[in-house]
């Protein structure tokens, strides 16, 4: 029987399995000493593991699959390590990120309540009243017409006016209890 994996051929899904088992923790094992994480070792060899399902009738006539998968695992620890250090030379230069306020219980509910409205009507919200766009700014930054943005606005309202009216009839409720 094979995996049912793409690029597994029936009945080569056994040597497939054969190779994750008889080396995953070695290869996890040697990644960790390259990536100095064990999440981050586990993440790229599960990833070349991936990929050696996709190029598996190639890579099952190599002499050594092992080290296809160490070198696919190699090079993708390499690409997130250069990943990391753009990142932290780029927050280098940003300098220290700006003191955020912490959030009031009102503010953690009314982002809540916000999550449950459709994203289009969300995001016209928040460049509206969050960011404090004009409409033509809104339709400007999202690509739309203004009517368009102006009727996002005009549902995402009333959606939550619903919405915050329901919960306010639901904290009647429990406060009657």
């Amino acid at each position: 029987m094979g995996t049912g994996a793409v690029g597994v051929e029936h009945g080569q899904g056994e040597r497939l399995r054969g190779l994750l088992c008889g080396t995953y923790d070695r290869l996890v094992g040697q990644l960790l000493v390259v990536t100095g994480s064990l999440q981050d070792a586990e993440d790229v060899v599960q990833e070349a593991f991936v990929r050696a399902c996709g190029r598996w009738p190639a890579v099952r006539d190599y002499d050594l699959p092992e080290a296809w998968v160490r070198r696919v695992a190699l090079n993708l620890a390499t690409s997130g390590l250069r990943r990391a250090r753009r990142r932290a030379r780029l927050l280098v230069r940003l300098g220290p990120a700006a003191e955020v306020p912490a959030l009031s219980v009102e503010a953690v509910a009314l982002t809540r309540t916000l999550r449950r409205l459709p994203l289009r009507g969300r995001e016209a919200l928040v460049l509206r009243h969050v960011v404090g766009l004009s409409v033509q700014q809104i339709a400007h930054q999202l690509g739309v017409p203004a009517g368009t943005v102006t009727a996002r606005l005009s549902r995402a309202r009333v959606a939550l006016a619903r919405l915050l009216a329901a919960e306010q009839e639901q904290e009647i409720g429990h406060a009657h209890r």
